[in-house]
């Protein structure tokens, strides 16, 4: 079977974040695999284990992800592929991704594509369902459980804190959802064997594709952190007392009455 991940490279949302000329200053922040890739990354280790075959992790970027792939192979993927559209690519959005990643899956037979529900930095959801449009092929979105007997596919997903049972066929494409594993972290004989595993590094002339055939479709314009919250309120006194006063707060202060 083969098996193909999407991942990206994050920053890390736990980490002190600054926005600097309206562009998150990279200098400062820490990178991550994205936390809803990971899940992909363990369910496609499971599921190689379980019914044979390669994972093959895949990701766009420049040099810097290089490491976010490392860590994925020393989790237990085969092999890695980084597209690296740093001298291509100055900006890009969900388009300019879905494009290259359409490109690069021409030429393969993938069985299953795994991908993040969401990437945490911009959190459209988006890359997934338009790639599998681009490619033809049915997909499952906010998957939290997964099983494959022989060419069809048990899905559970999450819907809204319910779940939705539906039955696929192979190839397809899901997104992960938290819930669905618990990813495992890398052990130090993984870190090893993954400095042999193959990294094939492509760039756009590779996948016959220029720097117009990328062009970003969308446009941002500010980014900003969320305002900060202000201390909250210990009210005293008698019930009754306390009463009142959360009401005259919610009316007065927060407007919300």
């Amino acid at each position: 079977m083969n098996i193909y991940v999407l991942l990206k490279r994050t920053f890390d949302t736990e980490e002190k974040i600054v926005i600097d000329n309206n562009r998150i200053d990279e200098e400062g922040a820490e990178f991550i695999i994205n936390p809803y890739d990971e899940y992909a990354v363990e369910e496609a280790i499971q599921l190689r284990d379980e019914h044979g075959g390669e994972v093959t992790v895949v990701t766009i970027g420049g040099e810097e992800a290089e490491k976010q792939l490392r860590t994925a192979l020393a989790m237990g993927a085969d092999k890695s592929v980084l597209i690296n559209t740093e001298d291509d690519v100055e900006e890009g959005d969900q388009y300019t991704t879905v494009k290259i990643l359409e490109a690069f899956f021409d030429d393969k037979e993938a069985d299953l594509i795994l991908a993040g529900n969401v990437a945490i930095d911009e959190a459209s959801g988006q890359v997934g369902p338009r790639l599998a449009e681009r490619l033809n092929l049915p997909y499952v979105t906010t998957i939290t459980d997964i099983k494959i007997a022989g060419e069809t596919v048990h899905i559970e997903r999450d819907v809204e804190g319910d779940v939705e049972k539906v039955d696929a066929s192979l190839p397809l494409l899901v997104t992960c959802q938290q819930g669905l594993n618990e990813p495992r972290y890398p052990s130090l004989p993984g870190i090893m064997k993954a400095k042999k595993k193959p990294l094939e590094e492509l760039e756009l002339d590779d996948l016959d594709l220029d720097e117009e055939d990328v062009e970003m479709k969308t446009k941002t314009l500010e980014i900003f952190l969320p305002a900060e919250k202000e201390a909250g309120k210990v009210l005293e006194g008698e019930l009754d007392d306390q009463v009142k006063e959360l009401v005259s707060l919610l009316r007065d202060e927060a407007k919300v009455l």
